[in-house]
């Protein structure tokens, strides 16, 4: 049985810094990543349980040109949506059981606001983001497993995208905790050099000196005030996911 070719994913969380590291550690000799930053294979609509490593393998190649010649380099991926669904992570400890994940987390009330502005931008979103926030259980209800492209589940997953230590839990089901590395958003933002050496060192790669990608952590929309109405609001909303994720994982976003 041949070695799974991707070894590594920066799965999660979306609107947390994923392009920009994987920007980052696309500059890597050693480091392969589809052509485009998502490769999406394992949350296909489409997707077979019956395939093996061999068939996931050949969706990677078709991503990512230098993959078939280049047998020596780190192959990853990095869709933000993998830590997200526990039937995407078992789908991944299915391919194999060794890859190595990198998790980003930010604070969940601003990640909820960004992705709601991202889903605005593209058109996906008409309701007012309140209304949204409150709104998307029942919008939810029903497209747990709907992978769907125009999907609840991928658009309007605001707060539920937050409820890190869930989604935690379920990838530490299937995962040791050495194969995982988690990374505040805004230690990257802040702390690039550090970050990418704690990164290599975890992928079992050398270091090299950190380059400033174009900024990617910068949205399209003005900010909303920390303290203000709506930010405390989505906090109050988020706050049960907020105290698992303290109680459970010692991570505070105060």
């Amino acid at each position: 049985m041949s070695t799974p070719r991707i070894g590594f994913l920066i799965g999660g969380v979306q609107k947390a810094g994923t392009s920009a590291l994987a920007l980052h550690l696309s500059r890597h000799p050693e480091i392969l990543l589809p052509d485009r930053k998502e490769a999406h294979v394992f949350d296909t609509p489409d997707f077979d349980e019956q395939w093996a490593a061999k068939e996931i393998d050949g969706l990677y190649a078709a991503q990512c040109r230098e993959l078939a010649d280049n047998t020596s380099a780190l192959a990853g991926d990095a869709t933000p949506l993998y830590v997200f669904h526990p039937l995407l992570i078992s789908r991944i400890h299915r391919y194999n059981p060794a890859m190595r994940w990198i998790i980003l987390l930010r604070d969940p009330a601003e990640r909820a606001v960004s992705h709601y502005f991202m889903e605005r931008g593209r058109r996906h979103e008409r309701l007012p983001l309140l209304a949204a926030m409150l709104l998307e259980r029942l919008r939810l209800r029903k497209h747990w497993l709907d992978f769907g492209l125009e999907s609840p589940l991928r658009r309007q997953s605001y707060r539920a995208r937050g409820d890190y230590a869930r989604q935690l839990d379920a990838l530490f089901a299937c995962f040791p905790q050495e194969q995982v590395l988690l990374v505040r958003s805004e230690s990257l933002l802040q702390d690039t050099a550090a970050v990418l050496a704690r990164v290599h060192a975890f992928l079992g790669l050398p270091d090299l000196p950190a380059r400033e990608p174009e900024r990617v952590f910068v949205g399209d929309y003005a900010p909303l005030p920390r303290n203000g109405f709506t930010m405390r609001c989505i906090r109050w909303l988020l706050r049960h996911e907020r105290r698992a994720m303290r109680d459970r994982y010692g991570l505070a976003f105060d």
